[in-house]
């Protein structure tokens, strides 16, 4: 089947939009970007008391719900056009399995965190593998 630009393109940016959002999700996540920018603004000789994105905790859960609905659009898409990488999709869906944010979860966010560290690691493994092949290809034909 076919696929238009406009296809990818919308597809490219719900994947990453899913996977930005689906890091704001998590709040040790936007504690630790917010302790980063701190440290940035600080070395840049700019003060700052308490937390710039704290607002972010109290959304956490309507972003990951977003990430959550795009990532469901970036599989629409994966399966019926096939025109999105799975590697990237494997890399969203870890990221968003941990940064999963819901309170009731919390004893179990060691968990969420291997386990999506892992899936997204294997996808930015995989992601490295197809480059590397692909790049050994094109050297074999000259």
């Amino acid at each position: 089947m076919e696929t238009t630009h406009l296809d990818e393109r919308i597809a490219g940016a719900s994947g990453g939009i899913s996977g930005a959002a689906s890091i704001l999700g998590s709040w040790q996540i936007c504690h630790g970007v917010c302790l980063g920018i701190i440290s940035l603004l600080g070395v840049i000789g700019i003060t700052l008391t308490g937390m710039p994105l704290a607002f972010l905790t109290k959304i956490a859960v309507p972003i990951w719900l977003i990430a959550v609905a795009l990532l469901g659009v970036v599989l629409y898409f994966y399966l019926t056009r096939h025109c999105i990488s799975r590697n990237l999709i494997l890399i969203n869906t870890g990221l968003i399995v941990a940064g999963t944010p819901f309170l009731a979860l919390q004893p179990y966010q060691v968990w969420f965190w291997i386990v999506g560290g892992s899936i997204a690691v294997s996808g930015v493994g995989l992601f490295v593998k197809d480059k590397l092949t692909k790049k050994k290809m094109r050297q074999v034909r000259t």
